[in-house]
């Protein structure tokens, strides 16, 4: 890894992205933020768990465009690609965990298959990776020299082992091809337009408390993570993106600050002054005892660390599900009308890129 730290600008000309996985949680913020540095961008997403809700305000944006389609198949674009964003993967464990073999799938040949296109396009290509590589870590806080220690037949396994071969296969086209790789390893992330059924603590404990019901803590709650705002990590992303070629990572994305999970659900609680109690319940399978990245590197190579404290994020969290749940409310109760799998572009210049 390169630890010398460059001089990092934003003042740069616009570029032509692909951010797979765009209309996810955190997939939706790097589209907003690209657009607004002058970049054309080019989500791509199958809408397993991303929402076409999270970019509707971007899709009359004359610089972005929409193309519906699962990278576990070949993307063929017409055109220059200067950089590629692969954000596409269900991230939480009721998610992946419903369709393990297609997580894997989307880990390992999904990311293949956009690597490919980076190839043909001689773009850079940045890979979200996960904390999730460390598994339930025996080092802590740790650091990105630390191989980790998952068990590759547990529940967890299809995102947490499909991860890990996705950033060996992506260090090997580095090797084998010279393609310019970013590897960015994020520990847990909250923020607006996260799903409020993703099994996540934040979102859990903020849906729970606003709707009065008991705040479910699995374990004894002593459990720690690391909370960073999703507007901090998207800078750290960008940054990782324009560092120079030699910079390659893999960097750990996250807060450094501690938390118990039961301090979080009381944090939720005190914000929404809601009285729902904490109901606690066993601890998942291979779930993680302590989360803390160390995140020197990032510090000392890209200049970034994170910046939003964690009050001010979950009162904008919080502001976020209260509107959200507001509206499902408000709507008229009525069959849910089972989802048509469109596969055509939203946007017709989109279609023109296939």
């Amino acid at each position: 890894m390169n630890m010398q730290k460059p001089a990092l600008s934003f003042n740069r000309r616009a570029r032509r992205v692909i951010v797979a996985g765009g209309a996810g949680f955190i997939g939706s913020h790097l589209c907003d933020s690209l657009l607004q540095h002058g970049d054309e961008v080019i989500c791509v997403d199958n809408l397993y768990t991303g929402s076409v809700r999270n970019v509707r305000p971007l899709l009359n944006h004359r610089n972005f465009f929409f193309i519906e389609h699962d990278i576990r198949e070949p993307l063929r674009l017409q055109g220059s690609i200067d950089r590629i964003y692969n954000l596409a993967c269900p991230a939480s464990p009721p998610h992946y965990q419903a369709d393990p073999v297609g997580t894997m799938r989307t880990c390992v040949v999904g990311t293949i298959n956009m690597l490919e296109l980076a190839r043909q396009k001689s773009a850079r290509f940045l890979q979200a990776s996960t904390s999730e590589v460390y598994g339930d870590p025996e080092v802590h806080p740790q650091p990105e020299s630390y191989v980790g220690h998952v068990n590759p037949i547990g529940p967890r396994a299809c995102y947490d082992e499909g991860k890990r071969a996705a950033e060996a296969v992506i260090f090997d086209y580095h090797r084998l091809h010279g393609l310019e790789v970013k590897v960015a390893r994020i520990f847990n992330t909250y923020g607006p337009r996260m799903l409020e059924n993703d099994g996540r603590v934040v979102s859990n404990f903020i849906v729970q408390a606003l709707r009065g019901e008991p705040i479910t803590v699995y374990g004894s709650g002593q459990q720690t993570r690391s909370f960073c705002f999703v507007d901090d990590l998207i800078r750290g992303l960008e940054m990782l993106m324009e560092s120079p070629a030699a910079v390659t990572g893999p960097f750990n994305l996250g807060n450094p600050q501690e938390m118990t999970i039961e301090a979080i659900a009381r944090e939720v609680l005190a914000r929404t002054k809601s009285n729902s109690p904490l109901q606690f319940k066993s601890l998942p399978a291979d779930d993680p005892k302590r989360r803390k990245p160390t995140i020197e590197a990032a510090r000392q190579v890209l200049g970034w660390q994170p910046s939003i404290p964690i009050e001010k994020g979950i009162e904008a969290t919080i502001a976020y599900f209260t509107l959200s749940l507001a509206a499902q409310d408000s709507k008229p109760s009525a069959a849910p009308a089972r989802r048509k799998q469109v596969r055509r572009p939203i946007s017709t210049a989109a279609a023109e890129m296939r």
